[in-house]
């Protein structure tokens, strides 16, 4: 554009000064950061590195190194950058500024008319077009530089140093940035306060020591091994130098002179620094000793084959963690049978062994909790070596020890051959002809009552014929071998534990179970187990006459007199006391004394008639059936937090509960298997049970609003429809029924019933609201409050009908008249003969102790489990807390 003396565009330029000048400006700014951007880079990417000290890191030799590379680099950079800033002029702003403005005003203006200047017409229309571009002009800004560098930078060099910077300004300081002159050869401070050197000395973090100030140290001490030693020097580099046999270094050993020394001792030895102010040490390395284990007496295993091996592990700074390794011991394998064969290969069982949750880990004893039942080596000899470790993969290992390996023993005849042929099956698959063959050879002849239903003998059939199809196919692999083992597996536990139907058959069941048991030396677990699932098989029978002869019209003494010489009339409490004979002669080792008692129980058994008056005296009286009522739903209750505890480790950690099934089937014991055959007769009574009210109701052996809520929460639980949320209602629901129904009694201890069972119904509302929102862990919490509550309230009960039955006296004595009427434990495995009877005493019995003990070492053993997830492992915390 040539410079023009129109005094219009002289004008504008004038009132637009501002926005050229900034527009200039700019224009110097984006040609500088153009230019000059790799020289601020380098820069300012060494002044974070001499604020975050990085030159006292390294060597000198490095950082004289890198300082001359910088500078120059530095250099280069300025020498391109001066080449290629071009100043820009005024006329470059101008254009700058007008190339934004729609039409370019600005160059218009700067024009002249070349034609038409003489035609007034042709004036006219350039004195118009001319104030319509000062119209443009007069709105002009200025332009903003365009300060990108993304094609010259691709790599963003420039934001890697602005962000070193940034972390230097907040973790760094300008001070360090001076100690590089201390670097210099006979820099003024250097010579002003002469060589000087600080050290420091760190143990390992596992050891929780603190670190040492060499400093003020004298010369002999001791550290630990694999401490860290840190020495500086400060000065003329050179003046000062160390020697040291600590380390064992003979490779890769840095100069002597270096200001920086770093090492680990590994022994003893000595440290020393030459020069002005220098000093020595003798080190002493404490080694650190390998962890030791060893496993202790008193193996444990229960009914269901879950072992409790105690062991202790000791280390002079703490277990970091270890293994139980079973390998199969196959020198002492008797080889007979299917064990003749060449087994398999198998890896050994690797077991994760449980540390201490809190506490000291340098010398410990805890129980490895596991059930290995379903393991090929099951009974089988195996040795047992316990690894440990320690924070520095320093390993120790125990003495082997060869045992059986603990399983789940079955007493069963038909179980015990199932299980043996899924040990061979296991054992070898050329087993696999000679299993078939034994299976076709016991299932041969199923009316001789090997199998106590049709069901267990058309699945030993059908597990039969696939077996032998693999076989014909030459086709039983890994997979199909683990198949048919889990389920010969089911099938023996449906053998040993199935359900039956008839009472005096299930009675019989058990009593011939306990009397096999006895014959092979079972363990006390066992004998334990057998012995309550025959005392809930007598109560079942018991309530099976009572209901029958009801049904037949019953209701007079003159049958039982008249049958007086071919039967024998007992109490509950007879019988119980027979039973305690019996389990006391096993547990005396008196096994021929006991086999006999038993032989007589179940004779005795077979002849028993319960009369009517028994069972008339224990279920007139409401206080009874009220109490019988909330056993009940306590046993509910437990069963739905059972089964919300089941949902939560299912959600955190899917499959865990497929090892566990059959713990919970035993550690529920008899009260499960009293509730499938109660079931029955509580169905064909419900609806005259409600109809009839409480009294007809208790003559039935109905409790009190068992028709509605506690058979809904079961029904659903049984066939596993509804919601948890929803049966918890239906058990708050038949709550707040029983609680409205109490027996009018007072006193204290009656108020404390009804608060009592207050508390629990608000506890049962927020385990409601909280499995509605899906928060299982408040949700079980909640239901331990709901229990706790009711027990207090049950208790509270028991005392005021105890206060009631003393102002009473006929009451009492028929309350005391019927001892067994409510079965002989509650949830919790305490009697109940006492709630009415006996001042509201609970008889606490020695198997309540033995399964809190089991239950608590679960819990410690889960929460060992570091692979579990952290939600779950927080729960199980915060029951250990709270118990």
């Amino acid at each position: 554009m040539a410079q023009s003396d129109n005094t219009t565009f002289n004008k504008v330029i004038r009132r637009l000064k501002r926005p050229l000048m900034l527009t200039w400006a700019g224009l110097i700014a984006e040609r500088l950061v153009r230019a000059f951007w790799p020289l601020w880079s380098v820069v300012i990417a060494v002044c974070a590195a001499l604020m975050l000290g990085l030159h006292d890191l390294a060597p000198v030799e490095i950082v004289w190194t890198l300082a001359i590379v910088s500078g120059l680099a530095a250099l280069g950079f300025a020498v391109h950058g001066a080449r290629r800033f071009d100043w820009p002029s005024r006329e470059e702003a101008i254009r700058r500024m007008d190339g934004v403005l729609p039409g370019h005003p600005l160059a218009t203006l700067a024009d002249r008319q070349a034609i038409g200047d003489g035609d007034t017409g042709s004036q006219a229309l350039w004195r118009a077009h001319i104030a319509r571009m000062e119209a443009r002009a007069a709105g002009a800004k200025a332009v903003e530089p365009d300060l990108r560098l993304s094609r010259r930078d691709p790599f963003g060099l420039r934001y890697v140093a602005l962000l070193a910077l940034v972390v230097a300004v907040l973790f760094g300081s300008v001070w360090r940035a001076g100690t590089v002159s201390q670097m210099a050869p006979g820099s003024g401070a250097a010579l002003a306060s002469g060589p000087t050197w600080e050290g420091w000395i760190e143990p390992p973090a596992y050891t929780e020591l603190p670190s040492l100030y060499l400093n003020d140290q004298d010369g002999a001490f001791s550290a630990p091994e694999g401490s860290l030693v840190t020495l500086r020097f400060y000065g003329e580099v050179g003046a000062l130098s160390m020697t040291e046999t600590v380390s064992g270094r003979t490779e890769d050993i840095p100069p002597a002179t270096d200001i920086e020394q770093s090492f680990e001792i590994a022994q003893d030895g000595t440290l020393r620094i030459d020069g002005p102010g220098g000093e020595e040490w003798t080190i002493t390395a404490l080694p650190d000793a390998p962890p030791e284990a060893s496993i202790s007496e008193g193996l444990e295993v229960t009914f269901d084959g879950q072992m409790s091996q105690p062991f202790a592990a000791s280390d002079d700074h703490g277990v970091a963690g270890g293994t139980a390794t079973f390998e199969l011991a196959l020198d002492e394998v008797h080889r007979r049978h299917g064990l003749t064969a060449e087994p398999d290969a198998r890896e050994p069982i690797v077991l994760d062994l449980p540390l201490p949750i809190t506490g000291d880990r340098a010398d410990f004893t805890e129980t490895l909790i596991e059930n290995l039942s379903e393991h090929p080596w099951a009974h089988l000899p195996v040795r047992l070596t316990l690894n440990v470790r320690d924070e520095r993969d320093q390993t120790g290992q125990s003495a082997p020890l060869v045992m059986d390996l603990p399983a789940r023993r079955f007493f069963d005849p038909m179980a015990a051959s199932v299980i043996e042929q899924r040990r061979d099956l296991l054992w070898a698959k050329s087993n696999a002809r000679r299993v078939s063959q034994m299976l076709r050879a016991v299932s041969h002849n199923p009316e001789e009552g090997l199998f106590k239903s049709e069901t267990a003998y058309l699945k030993l059939r059908v597990i039969l014929r696939r077996l032998e199809t693999f076989i014909d196919h030459d086709s039983l692999t890994d997979e199909t071998q683990d198949e048919l083992a889990q389920a010969l597996w089911d099938l023996a536990v449906l053998l040993e534990d199935g359900d039956i139907g008839d009472a005096l058959e299930r009675m019989r069941a058990a009593q011939e179970r306990l009397s096999e048991a006895m014959r092979n030396g079972a363990s006390e677990e066992e004998i334990a187990r057998l012995m309550q699932e025959l005392r809930d098989a007598t109560q079942d029978y018991l309530r099976q006459k009572s209901q029958m002869a009801q049904r037949e019209g019953d209701q007079t003494d003159e049958p039982d007199r008249g049958q007086s010489e071919n039967m024998q009339a007992l109490t509950d409490q007879d019988l119980q006391d027979m039973m305690d004979r019996i389990q006391e002669l096993m547990e005396q080792g008196r096994f021929a004394e006991a086999q006999q008692a038993l032989e007589e129980f179940q004779q005795m058994m077979e002849n028993l008639r319960v009369t009517e008056g028994q069972q008339g005296q224990g279920g007139d009286n409401p206080g009874q059936q009220a109490m019988e009522g909330l056993a009940e739903t306590l046993r509910d209750q437990q069963g739905l937090s059972d089964e919300a505890f089941r949902d939560l480790q299912e959600q955190f950690n899917p499959g865990a509960q497929a090892g566990e099934s059959q713990g919970n089937e035993g550690r529920n014991g008899g009260q499960g298997q009293g509730q499938q055959h109660s079931q029955q007769g509580q169905g064909q009574q419900q609806g005259q049970g409600q109809q009839q009210g409480q009294g007809q109701g208790q003559q039935q052996g109905q409790q009190p609003g068992q028709g509605q809520g506690n058979q809904s929460a079961e029904g659903q639980q049984g066939n596993g429809a509804g919601a948890l949320s929803d049966r918890q209602e239906a058990l708050r629901r038949e709550l707040e029924r029983q609680r409205q129904g109490l027996p009018n009694v007072g006193g204290e201890a009656g108020e404390d019933a009804r608060e009592a069972l207050d508390r629990a119904g608000r506890a049962m509302e927020g385990a409601e609201e909280a499995l509605r929102g899906d928060d299982l862990p408040e949700a079980i919490d909640r239901q331990a409050e709901a229990m706790d509550a009711l027990r207090d309230g049950m208790r509270s009960l028991g005392e005021a009908m105890a206060e009631n039955s003393q102002s009473q006296p006929g009451q009492g004595q028929a309350q005391s008249q019927t001892p067994g009427q409510f079965g002989e434990q509650d949830p919790l495995g305490r009697s109940q003969r006492g709630l009415a009877g006996d001042q509201g005493e609970f008889t606490a019995r020695e198997d309540v102790y033995r399964r809190a003990g089991e239950l608590l070492d679960e819990i410690r053993r889960r929460s060992g489990d570091t692979a579990r997830p952290e939600v779950e492992l927080d729960y199980l915390r915060r029951l250990l807390d709270r118990f």
